[in-house]
């Protein structure tokens, strides 16, 4: 039996604070002036993209106790800027990262609630924790979680979310071509939670929307961050970008599903995913050189490898060798709160890896860290990005990708212009959207007056 070819699904993720973006080109605008949201998110729905992603800070970026700025700091409000980007796009879905260790689940429903009422239905929830200290100082709770407590509040924060979003009821659900799905003579109903992180009762005060609830999203990539993705979200954002590390998430991830009744079909994975665009490959492959030695500056060298080392570092010379201590190992003490060290389960076999490659290639520790932590998914001509990505869909390795371009807000333009005219001729990608919700843009079923994802609902 032949496979079905799959539809491949593209978002934009507008990257704000990091060490993507190349502030420093000509190019570059302003990741705070609401044009450059507006210019990002109409490239976006030209292409005729599932979403915009907008992640959440709550915190300035801090390391060995101080705050460092290497790039640009400032981190506006996420519910601000998706509500305006609500009246000037149409179609375009806007997910934005929301922090459920810190926030109420009351005034982040009533939130999305609003949100999704304001753009007709194309709201969505990336539900994150938090695991720092520095965060914590922000709010009146204060500290942080540990992991396991972090998602068992994750859980009950959504499944509270869940409760409010289903509180309205109404005679009968009505389909409308211009608004959407909504209730007739919608009633608030009562609600109530209480376990050991919330003991809420009272009325909800938003009608329910047009999507019911938002699309959630998952991000953790931990098995407790699977396990709630598998569980709770509508899609989960991974960065197993590449076809064997892909893959084997996929069929992770999407092998939780059964337990939870839930078919393969009803959770997407989505690689965040960057890439660099020449008239041919040769041309791509040098300008992606330069711009991995803009994106990583010496001093950005140094904090990435003080993550892994877990010490202070600041006195090693990027243009030199690895250090020859080894990483802490234990508590993380470059970043208060986090349970391991950045993203590495082994910090000495990783250093041990790292010492290797830069001797048998004659590495400098900038050189090495732009090679062990390159970011550029895609490169190539426009027909060699489009091939590659729609191999890996096809290949199950995701099902298709959050873009970061490195220049904002228009590095996203070359993509639009070249790349999705290619994909909409090989018939993977659409050439106008076939609805007018985010769930109908992912291919995911609507969600009826009380209907809930197991989990949530239980």
């Amino acid at each position: 039996m032949t496979k079905p070819i799959k539809q491949i699904h593209l978002a934009a993720h507008f990257p704000g604070v990091n060490n993507t973006t190349v502030w420093s080109d000509p190019a570059a605008g302003s990741h705070i002036e609401f044009d450059s949201f507006v210019r990002f998110a109409q490239t976006a729905e030209r292409g005729k993209f599932d979403f915009l992603f907008l992640a959440e800070g709550l915190r300035l970026r801090e390391q060995n106790d101080a705050i460092y700025d290497l790039d640009v700091v400032g981190r506006p409000d996420t519910f601000t800027v998706l509500a305006a980007l609500a009246a000037v796009t149409e179609h375009l879905g806007l997910a934005g990262t929301i922090n459920s260790t810190f926030n109420e689940p009351y005034e982040v429903a009533r939130q999305f609630a609003s949100l999704d009422h304001l753009s007709g239905g194309r709201a969505a929830w990336n539900v994150v924790t938090s695991w720092d200290a520095f965060t914590g100082q922000n709010f009146r709770r204060g500290g942080y979680l540990p992991e396991h407590q972090r998602y068992d509040r994750a859980r009950s924060f959504l499944r509270t979310a869940q409760k409010l979003f289903d509180s309205w009821h109404g005679d009968e659900i009505l389909a409308d071509k211009d608004s959407g799905v909504f209730l007739a003579n919608p009633t608030p109903g009562e609600f109530v939670h209480r376990d050991e992180f919330f003991d809420i009762a009272g009325q909800f005060n938003v009608p329910r929307s047009p999507q019911g609830r938002p699309v959630i999203f998952q991000a953790g990539d931990s098995d407790d961050g699977r396990e709630f993705a598998a569980a709770d979200a509508d899609a989960i954002f991974s960065r197993h970008s590449t076809r064997e590390a892909g893959q084997a998430f996929y069929a992770d991830v999407k092998g939780r599903l059964a337990k939870y009744g839930r078919r393969y079909d009803e959770l997407l994975i989505l690689p965040a995913a960057t890439f660099i665009l020449g008239d041919t490959d040769a041309e791509a492959a040098d300008l992606a050189h330069e711009v991995r030695l803009a994106q990583v500056s010496p001093q950005t060298a140094i904090k990435f490898l003080e993550q892994l080392w877990n010490r202070d570092l600041s006195q090693h010379d990027p243009d030199g060798p690895l250090p020859t201590v080894d990483p802490v190992v234990g508590e993380n003490v470059v970043s208060r709160g986090r349970a391991s060290v950045r993203m590495y389960r082994d910090p000495v076999a990783t250093a041990n890896e790292w010492r290797a490659k830069a001797q048998a290639e004659n590495l400098t520790t900038r050189e090495l860290i732009i090679e062990v932590t390159g970011r550029q998914n895609f490169i190539g001509s426009p027909a060699t990005v489009a091939d590659r990505i729609n191999e890996l869909v096809q290949a199950d390795a995701s099902d298709g990708f959050i873009l970061v371009p490195h220049i904002t807000p228009d590095g996203l333009g070359p993509f639009v212009d070249k790349v999705v005219p290619l994909l909409q001729e090989r018939g993977v990608f659409r050439t106008d959207y076939a609805g007018t919700t985010l769930r109908d843009h992912l291919g995911l079923a609507a969600l009826q007056s009380g209907e809930a994802s197991s989990s949530v609902a239980s």
